[in-house]
Formats: C-alpha cells, structure tokens, sequence
C-alpha cells in the first residue's frame, strides 16, 4: 500500500454571499507564513507542509482546530509540550504500547519526530531543513524503530 498526500494548495474559500470561490495560496491552517498573497512556491515552503503534516499525524489536531484560538498556534503548542509534555499531546489512538514495553523508547521516538516537524516549520524559510536531512533524520527514525522490535505502533 503507498499512501499518498494530496489537497496542498488546492483549498478554496467561498466567501459570505458570494457565489465564486477564491482560490487561496495553500491549504487553511497549512499556509506558508512567508506566502502572504505573492503566490511563492518553494521546496523550502513544501518543508513547512510537510512539518505541519508531522503535527497532524502525530497529534490527530488540525492546525484549524478550535484549541488554536487567538495567537496559540499548532506549532507552539507542540513547542510547548517539549520534551516533558510530549506525550501528552499525542493522539492516544494512534500509538498503543503492550506489557512490557520501553515507554521511554516511544518518547524519544515521538520527540525526535516532533522535533523534525518544528524544525520543518520554522517561520524562516532559511532557517527550515533541506529535504535532504529530513530524509537523513526520517531514515534514523525507522531504523532506530526497526532495530528495537519491542516498540509495537498501531494505526487505528
């Protein structure tokens, strides 16, 4: 099976009486800050995406939900949660540990991934990864996760 991410970009917005829509610059929520209504397109703008992507998976929130209200955003309530609170704002379906199982390998796994997305959503552009060491980081997460077998991750 190979999952595929699509709807990037392709959001629009039907305003109040109105009977066009608007075609908007990126998905509601996932918008690039540095975007504004010039309409840019870069990798480094598809690295923000692919950090806020992480968030959404990990947490099950969407960067539009009604916990993100006024300045909170879904960056900085992850920001927030680390490294002590990590697991706290996992989505509890998404991860399920059995006996015997090492908890704080689970946490160091989440965190590094949390830690990746915050890097991917740095408010600048230079700042933020190349896809290169997303790669790199992505590949040392699988591998630590395959060479420990007492780890078990469901997706429900």
């Amino acid at each position: 099976m190979v999952a595929h991410v699509t709807d990037f970009g392709l959001g629009k917005v039907l305003a109040e009486n109105k009977e066009e829509t608007q075609t908007t610059l990126g998905t509601l929520g996932c918008i690039i800050p540095e975007n504004g209504s010039e309409g840019k397109v870069s990798a480094k703008g598809d690295i923000y995406s692919f950090g806020i992507m992480l968030f959404e998976i990990l947490t099950r929130k969407k960067p539009t939900d009604e916990l993100f209200f006024g300045e909170l955003t879904l960056r900085q309530w992850i920001n927030a949660s680390i490294p002590e609170r990590v697991i706290e704002v996992v989505d509890s379906g998404l991860l399920s540990i059995q006996d015997g199982r090492d908890v704080n390998f689970l946490e160091r796994i989440v965190l590094y991934i949390m830690e990746l997305g915050l890097e991917c959503t740095l408010e600048s552009p230079e700042e933020r990864v190349d896809i290169k060491e997303v790669v790199s980081k992505l590949n040392k997460i699988k591998l630590a996760i395959f060479q420990d077998r007492t780890l078990c991750l469901m997706i429900q």
